[in-house]
């Protein structure tokens, strides 16, 4: 990239269309993406896309979503080998409280393989960091750089990794809740809110993955890709003038 003036311009092409692609020269080893929407009976609201690039055992993700309730939102990608993979149903509701928390959702989409975070930890270990994930009733934010087991990219690429994204409203007894995943938190924290299972991207465009459209959300992935084709039309311009003013 440093030797020519044109690499920035080139790279920069692919983002319009799929923001989460790397500027780099590695070759992608699969591609995926997910529509998430809501998970009943938690909630009725809400839409959301999620896009992650694998390479290697390294991951790129892109997580977008809109009209969620106030608060901080984790995020993580599930995967078990004998879950169902795929987004958990109204019935499976198993003690009748009339809400679904994580650990009820597990057989449907399996445990934390990877947690969606902003900065630092990515592990299980970081399910609950609820100061490094987004927050607020819309989210948007990109990361590269995730390491995480064959097994984890191989579901990936493979369509049996799902994304949910957790913290919900309630109101009435509902409010009163514990959370099934650390008895300190209101279950509204960690019961899921939008759920969507990552399906493999074809060749030159975008996969729908289950769990809805999401428009809004999709315009705001895009416009992340956007920003990041400014930047590197920016960088060529930069490049070209350095040899005149040498």
């Amino acid at each position: 990239m440093r030797r020519t003036v044109l690499a920035p311009l080139v790279l920069a092409l692919p983002l319009v269309a799929l923001p989460f692609v790397a500027v780099g020269s590695a070759t992608a080893d699969g591609a995926a993406n997910a529509n998430l929407a809501p998970v009943a009976p938690n909630t009725e609201s809400g839409e959301g896309t999620a896009m992650v690039k694998v390479t290697g055992q390294t991951l790129e993700f892109t997580l977008a979503a809109s009209q969620l309730a106030e608060g901080p939102h984790a995020a993580h990608i599930h995967f078990g080998a004998d879950a169902r993979h795929e987004c958990p149903n109204p019935d499976e509701d198993a003690d009748g409280d009339g809400r679904l928390n994580t650990t009820e959702g597990g057989p449907a989409y399996g445990p934390v393989v990877v947690s969606l975070t902003r900065s630092g930890d990515t592990s299980a270990e970081s399910t609950l960091a609820v100061d490094r994930f987004a927050s607020g009733t819309e989210i948007s934010y990109m990361r590269g750089g995730v390491t995480v087991e064959p097994a984890v990219a191989t579901a990936i690429e493979s369509g049996e990794a799902v994304v949910v994204i957790h913290g919900v409203a309630y109101e009435g007894e509902r409010a009163a809740a514990k959370s099934d995943l650390d008895p300190a938190l209101p279950a509204s924290a960690t019961d899921p809110a939008l759920c969507g299972v990552l399906s493999a991207a074809p060749a030159g465009g975008a996969a729908t993955g289950g769990g809805g459209a999401a428009p809004s959300s999709n315009a705001v992935v895009l416009g992340l890709g956007g920003a990041a084709l400014v930047a590197a039309a920016g960088a060529a311009a930069v490049a070209t003038r350095r040899p005149r003013e040498q």
